[in-house]
């Protein structure tokens, strides 16, 4: 017996109506690489990432130099300028690449079949070497600063174990993929087409609200290009020891997010095929 889908308040009757489950991406698509706007798109995440970069780690600077937190933004402005970065720039790039800016996000909507294998490794390169060059030039305003304060590299607070921060990763990153899922959802836009749906600012406030409760703890990665541009440039020691938590993590959480969609809210492996 089939089994109708319950009608949240304030939505339209769900149903199929002027809606089709759009095909799986190929695995691998050897006619994106003669494509201009295959190429367009990855240099779209370039500088899109370049831009992330060089904003939040300036920001996370200009904390560092204060004499105290009250004498700067703090915590919540370096929350704010991680979130509203992602807000801008997902609204910038999200119809030329989709906005992705975070490996961890190219992963997840890759395991759910929504771009090639060759357009996600493409695309986390073009991330990571963004990533490195934004936290490049930071370090070229202030050479000095950059390499006393820590670079805005991500590591493991003192007082949290690694486990923790592992942890930290994993919950944070889902909490991003899975609105990044759910903001984007085709089905969704056509359902509820009656109901203005900014899709960059769910994204970016999920970013801001991670980034205030697990700054304290990692100082938020969610984002393995973020998380390696900054070490890189900064490359002192601890920067690298807790490093592959800020890649383990921010997949693990991505492949659950990707999962927990696919099966659970949307549940596409048990749809009828009548």
């Amino acid at each position: 017996m089939k089994f109708p889908e319950r009608q949240p308040i304030g939505t339209s009757a769900q149903s199929d109506k002027d809606y089709k489950e759009p095909p799986p991406a190929p695995l691998f698509e050897p006619g994106e690489l003669s494509s201009w706007s295959f190429w367009r798109a990855g240099i779209a995440e370039f500088i899109a990432t370049f831009l992330f970069l060089y904003i939040t780690v300036l920001t996370v600077m200009g904390v560092k130099r204060a004499p105290n937190m009250c004498a700067s933004v703090g915590i919540q402005g370096i929350a704010w300028a991680f979130g509203g970065m992602i807000f801008a720039l997902v609204y910038c790039t999200a119809g030329i690449s989709g906005g992705h800016i975070n490996p961890a996000v190219t992963f997840g909507l890759f395991l759910a079949r929504k771009l090639s294998l060759t357009r996600a490794v493409f695309y986390m390169i073009m991330q990571c070497l963004g990533a490195i060059c934004g936290a490049g030039v930071v370090k070229g305003f202030q050479p000095t600063p950059y390499q006393t304060l820590g670079g805005g590299a991500n590591t493991v607070a003192h007082g949290y174990t690694k486990g923790s921060g592992l942890g930290a990763e994993i919950i944070g990153t889902f909490v991003l993929v899975y609105t990044v899922f759910s903001a984007t959802d085709a089905k969704r836009s056509a359902r509820d087409s009656h109901v203005p749906i900014l899709a960059p600012l769910p994204i970016g406030f999920a970013v801001f609200l991670v980034h205030l409760a697990t700054i304290p703890i990692t100082g938020t990665g969610i984002n393995p290009a973020r998380s390696l541009g900054a070490a890189i440039i900064y490359n002192k020691g601890h920067a690298w020891d807790d490093h592959w938590i800020f890649w383990v993590g921010p997949f693990i959480g991505a492949a659950l997010a990707a999962l927990y969609h696919q099966i659970v809210i949307r549940a596409i492996p048990f749809k009828s095929k009548s």
